[in-house]
């Protein structure tokens, strides 16, 4: 099943063209990495998924769902979301059991919802899952980089979603941080339960093992997709990035490191 269809999709805004000509298809069984350099439109990319954004041009399918024709609300719902920008917006006084829990009404604050004992007990299942049990009544605003990268991956996957977006989940971690975030995320990806996941990152040693296919976005437009193994590479990479890097795997992870 198709979980992400994209056409000839494109954006442009204040009249600078961010993506052009888009054509993607990503199925409920992948795993996908965007890589590019930096102004390369990832994240403008990931946007249009998470439906924050419609494209200017082209026609985009989520879920089986056409832009123009669903409520974009009740679709979100279906969609988990890991950023920054999300978590920016969580009160720093909120616990991270109600952080995680929130997600299943959409919201970033507990005010007045009602939650039920099943919601409490999935939340705590999920911190569990993400190395978060013994954070569970901390504040949001006492965790270290790496406890809130998780607790956003946590809240991404609490509602059950059948589809997840990952903006960066660790940069800025210390190696510590990162590569037990990694680890967490390899396991997820490599779990027969997991949905469809599309993660950004800028290196391609943050990439988790389990994941199965690569886009290189360059100047808004895909350079190369495909099987990760085939997209990934010495000459893809360097070109892509205007630098001679070589590229290969140790232990099934990959590595870039410059070439004279």
């Amino acid at each position: 099943m198709s979980v992400i269809n994209l056409q000839n999709v494109s954006l442009v805004r204040d009249g600078q063209s961010i993506l052009s000509n888009i054509d993607w298809r990503v199925e409920s069984d992948q795993r996908w990495v965007i890589i590019g350099p930096n102004g390369a439109g990832k994240t403008s990319l990931l946007r249009i998924l998470a439906t924050q954004i419609h494209p200017t041009t082209g026609s985009a399918q989520v879920l089986g769902q056409d832009f123009g024709h669903v409520d974009l609300h009740d679709l979100r719902t279906r969609v988990g979301f890991a950023s920054n920008a999300l978590a920016n917006r969580i009160p720093l006084v909120e616990t991270v059991l109600n952080a995680v829990m929130t997600a299943s009404h959409g919201v970033t604050g507990r005010w007045n919802e009602q939650y039920e004992d099943i919601d409490e007990r999935r939340a705590r299942r999920v911190l569990g899952e993400w190395d978060l049990a013994d954070f569970a009544d901390r504040e949001f605003g006492s965790l270290s980089d790496g406890e809130r990268k998780r607790t956003q991956i946590a809240r991404a996957v609490m509602p059950d979603p059948e589809l997840l977006l990952l903006d960066e989940p660790v940069a800025s971690l210390d190696l510590a941080a990162r590569e037990n975030t990694v680890r967490l995320l390899g396991q997820y990806a490599q779990s027969p339960y997991a949905p469809g996941m599309i993660m950004v990152t800028h290196h391609l040693e943050e990439i988790p093992t389990g994941f199965t296919h690569a886009l290189i976005l360059v100047d808004g437009k895909v350079f190369a997709a495909g099987e990760i193994d085939h997209v990934l590479d010495t000459v893809n990479i360097s070109e892509a990035f205007g630098m001679n890097i070589v590229v290969d795997k140790v232990d099934g992870r990959f590595r870039a490191r410059a070439h004279a």
